[in-house]
């Protein structure tokens, strides 16, 4: 009947450790609803963290971009500037051309091969390349050109 002394020392470990994790299983899990709370916070607040610093690259991004643009609309007007200088200056240079055109077939008549020659005269031609062929206004020396270019 040796039995029946570890009866009581069965009973106690039954019910002395029944007791006591009630008592502390509610804290247990008080504590445990505390620490989930506490990690589901801290998890917020990393995503929080997270996210302000996608919105801050891609707001650094966005004002670099804008930087960027500005200053490629300003090269691309100082180049249409250049061309449309260029331009200008090749309408210019082609009316110029033309000009001179004019100029050299209206005096092809009056030119003499014979640089000796004595009779040679002076060809005088307009602005718009006519050739003056009144004989009184004609002087008789070398052809010199005109600088009205």
């Amino acid at each position: 009947m040796e039995w029946l002394t570890s009866i009581p020392d069965i009973l106690s470990l039954l019910f002395g450790g029944s007791v006591i994790s009630i008592v502390t299983w509610r804290f247990a899990r008080r504590k445990a609803a505390a620490d989930a709370k506490q990690a589901e916070a801290e998890a917020k607040k990393a995503e929080a963290e997270a996210a302000k610093e996608k919105q801050d690259y891609y707001q650094q991004m966005m004002e670099d971009l804008s930087k960027d643009r500005d200053y490629y609309k300003g090269e691309r007007d100082e180049y249409r500037a250049t061309i449309k200088r260029y331009d200008e200056r090749m309408d210019t240079m082609e009316r110029n051309q033309a000009r001179q055109g004019r100029m050299i077939e209206a005096m092809r008549p009056f030119l003499c091969a014979d640089l000796s020659c004595k009779l040679r005269k002076r060809v005088v031609l307009s602005a718009d390349a006519e050739a003056d062929k009144n004989p009184e206004t004609q002087e008789t020396h070398d052809i010199e050109p005109e600088n009205d270019l």
